[in-house]
């Protein structure tokens, strides 16, 4: 075996995307919206069940990563949090605070990470795994654009930060404007699964966009200010 083919098989696997939508989307949404009658699951198993999927699916990635990443941790914790305010049936105004607090926080985060040693975005983006970061740094520095590296990498991740704070405003007001039934009825169950059917075209979609945007931006930037492309930086 290669060392190449070591390394691929060293890396554990890693969920694709419909998995993903399948498991954290389109399965609850359709328990909720379709089972939480009181003819089938009822409203509150109904909503126990929609939600074990996410939550048995953020443990297995979990498990599988061998290691604990705090945005999985964040998406089990908005899990809980969702399945607590419903079973102990608080006041539906709850959800769209949660709703509007994971992505707030994960905002939070990025921006305050850009006046630390360590900016989230530029370990996102200038990951030694995929890049010659030795090669990149020299050539910069080489052409005098260092600082004007880093100011475009700060700009980057300004845009990363507002894509959640966006994500977090729209969360709010989809979860203001849909769960508006008391928990533990029907209703409500059908309302949760309204909302997460909306939440991908909604919500995901444009904060995609800037997230997908800054990414091209700072790419392009590279080719820039480096005179070379994007490719020459890449590790074989």
């Amino acid at each position: 075996m290669t060392q190449q083919q070591a390394s691929t098989a060293a890396k554990p696997k890693k969920s694709g995307f419909i998995s993903n939508l399948l498991l954290n989307v389109i399965i609850p949404a359709v328990i909720l919206s379709r089972f939480s009658g009181p003819d089938a699951l009822g409203p509150v198993w109904a909503v126990v069940v929609a939600l074990a999927f996410p939550l048995l699916f953020g443990l297995w990635e979990l498990l599988q990563s061998g290691k604990v990443n705090f945005f999985s941790i964040l998406g089990i914790v908005s899990v809980l949090l969702t399945g607590g305010i419903s079973l102990l049936q608080l006041d539906p105004a709850y959800i769209a605070i949660k709703e509007a607090l994971i992505p707030g926080l994960i905002g939070i985060i990025v921006l305050v990470s850009q006046y630390t040693p360590f900016p989230f975005v530029k370990k996102l983006l200038i990951n030694p795994e995929l890049l010659d970061t030795d090669k990149l740094y020299q050539v910069l520095a080489d052409r005098n654009n260092s600082t004007a590296f880093e100011q475009r990498m700060a700009r980057a991740g300004y845009i990363v930060a507002a894509s959640f704070f966006l994500s977090s405003a729209l969360n709010y007001i989809l979860a203001k404007a849909i769960v508006v039934s008391p928990p533990g009825t029907t209703a409500y169950a059908e309302e949760l699964g309204r909302m997460t059917w909306l939440s991908y075209p909604v919500i995901v979609l444009p904060s995609m966009v800037m997230l997908f945007g800054a990414i091209i931006y700072m790419f392009r930037q590279i080719g820039k200010l480096t005179g070379q492309s994007l490719e020459d930086f890449m590790l074989q």
